[in-house]
């Protein structure tokens, strides 16, 4: 796990100082990444990636003291193989979830323009809490999670329509 950034946070009453790269050891559990559809994509239609990074809570000891940390995502870097990156403050979420049909643009989507095998790879960055067993504080910084990774499979679909267009004729074949 990396660092982003970091200052330190000094509880005056507990006469200690803790900065995230104290934090760095704790690790939250790697966080997937998964295509939409099925990891499989279209050449020139939009793929949905999802991250499943949460929060989560860490017991742990810094500095000889006993405490939880909270790592809360705050950031996703998603690199789709092919030359294309994005930056989202959300995870993402399927289609389904999210009341869209399949091939819709969402924030995490992605369009390939040609046919291949990608890793598509997603980074997250955390903010860090900690709790002393009077409530949580939150720690200056981020740390940048372990990256996690999938292959896609992108493919040409063709198409055929006897009687017309989709917006002639919605319930045709295809549409």
């Amino acid at each position: 796990m990396g660092v982003a950034s970091g200052q330190p946070f000094a509880p005056a009453a507990q006469g200690w100082s803790v900065t995230v790269s104290d934090l760095a050891r704790f690790v939250p559990s790697t966080a997937t990444v998964v295509g939409e559809p099925d990891n499989i994509a279209v050449v020139g239609l939009p793929a949905n990636f999802v991250s499943s990074a949460m929060t989560e809570t860490i017991p742990g000891t810094v500095l000889g003291r006993g405490l939880n940390i909270r790592f809360t995502p705050v950031g996703y870097a998603f690199d789709y193989g092919d030359g294309g990156k994005r930056t989202s403050s959300t995870a993402g979420a399927p289609w389904g979830a999210i009341g869209l049909a399949q091939f819709t643009p969402t924030d995490t989507s992605h369009v390939y323009t040609q046919p291949g095998t990608y890793t598509v790879t997603v980074t997250v960055t955390y903010a860090a809490e900690v709790d002393l067993g009077a409530g949580w504080i939150p720690i200056n910084g981020t740390l940048i999670g372990p990256a996690a990774s999938q292959q896609v499979r992108v493919v040409r679909a063709h198409t055929a329509l006897v009687q017309g267009t989709c917006s002639e004729r919605p319930g045709s074949p295809g549409c």
